[in-house]
């Protein structure tokens, strides 16, 4: 039994021909796009079309949910939970809650955006199904590679391949997922 196909892989030797092979991919209407790199490629993130970044907004949310979190706490222990009054003060004496819904927010933020991050980026990921391509193990050290999934509307095996083969990559070979 074959395995389904993943997509086909594109074997490239230098990230300005990776970039160039990548941003001619887009424009001729592939959308699932995965490219690999030993470092990191300026412009490749855009060239592969991952513009959005929801990161930001994760930990903008983490942060009010913390800080929120953390005045609530305090407000209901100080006035519904067990009001004690000490000295004559109100009950919800807001100025002595400000340092830790401070620190709330900010570690409300922090966890917000490691999740968010993790998630994100599909981590942890034992394993990937290019994993198996030829030779990937070199896009860890000096080698560049250009994935279209087959996952992608515009793929036809055929179609696809010759124009991998028109980047001029070192090698095309396909994926088994």
């Amino acid at each position: 039994m074959s395995a389904a196909l993943y997509g086909l892989i594109a074997e490239f030797a230098s990230a300005e021909h990776l970039l160039q092979a990548t941003r001619n991919a887009r424009a001729a209407g592939y959308r699932e796009i995965e490219a690999y790199a030993p470092f990191s490629v300026e412009g490749l993130a855009e060239a592969t079309g991952l513009n959005s970044n929801r990161i930001p907004f994760i930990t903008l949310l983490g942060g009010i949910a913390g800080g929120l979190g953390g005045y609530l706490l305090q407000w209901y222990t100080a006035v519904i939970d067990y009001p004690i009054n000490s000295g004559g003060r109100p009950l919800h004496a807001w100025p002595a809650f400000i340092p830790a819904t401070f620190e709330l927010t900010v570690l409300g933020a922090a966890l917000a955006a490691f999740l968010g991050c993790l998630i994100s980026n599909g981590l942890p990921r034992l394993y990937h199904p290019v994993f198996n391509a030829q030779d990937f193990d070199l896009a860890s050290r000096n080698r560049f590679f250009l994935c279209i999934r087959a996952a992608d509307p515009q793929f036809d095996r055929g179609r696809t391949q010759a124009f991998l083969q028109s980047l001029q990559p070192q090698r095309v070979s396909g994926v088994e997922g």
